[in-house]
């Protein structure tokens, strides 16, 4: 019973996807064109990877819709590029992957209102992800927003306690923030997860200055 209220709940909202199914010769135009892109796009054919898909174009189809917009971005068509991922975000709005990608070519626009958007909207999807939470505390970084960074890194350290850039990152934040304290120990800890590594070695450096 609880099974079926569940579905009758799904139905109602509109959750559940009705899957495009593809005839036998569709299926196999459809899988040697994704084949012949793939190719292209290994050789930096990236135009010619766009036009092998856009010959068996279908609206209605996710993994087009998402592999042309990455093929776009990576021809330089940026507005193309920014349509078709929306394309896919629209067919499948709970996925986060066409999300991660609309990004590329936000960002190549300068749009960072878009970006942000984009990974906030990951966050709420996915609460815990990481990459989202760590490049967005990157850009407020770089807007001098370090107490907004400093949240968003820490939540990235409370879930990986010792991965590096989460560390060095929060480090940085702190540093900005002038607790001097935590971004000394958070340098450490980065320095035992990667004793080379640059930059929180420049962070302790600094640290250690009379």
């Amino acid at each position: 019973m609880e099974i079926l209220r569940l579905i009758r709940s799904f139905l109602l909202t509109g959750i559940l996807i009705t899957p495009h199914v593809l005839s036998g010769q569709d299926f196999k135009t459809t899988r040697d064109a994704f084949q012949q892109s793939y190719i292209q796009e290994a050789t930096g054919e990236m135009v010619a990877a766009v036009n092998s898909l856009k010959e068996v174009y279908d609206e209605r189809s996710y993994e087009i819709n998402l592999r042309l917009g990455w093929l776009s971005y990576q021809a330089g068509n940026f507005s193309e590029s920014v349509a078709y991922y929306n394309k896919a975000i629209g067919l499948m709005p709970y996925a986060i992957e066409p999300r991660f990608g609309i990004v590329y070519p936000g960002a190549a626009m300068g749009n960072w209102t878009m970006v942000m958007n984009q990974y906030q909207q990951i966050l709420e999807i996915s609460p815990n992800n990481s990459i989202a939470l760590h490049r967005l505390g990157l850009i407020l970084y770089g807007k001098e927003d370090y107490e907004g960074a400093r949240r968003y890194f820490e939540r990235v350290v409370n879930l990986y306690p010792f991965d590096y850039d989460g560390l060095t990152m929060l480090g940085w934040a702190h540093f900005k923030l002038n607790n001097f304290r935590e971004a000394k120990v958070l340098f450490q800890k980065a320095l035992l997860h990667t004793p080379g590594g640059s930059s929180a070695t420049e962070g302790l450096d600094l640290l250690d200055l009379p």
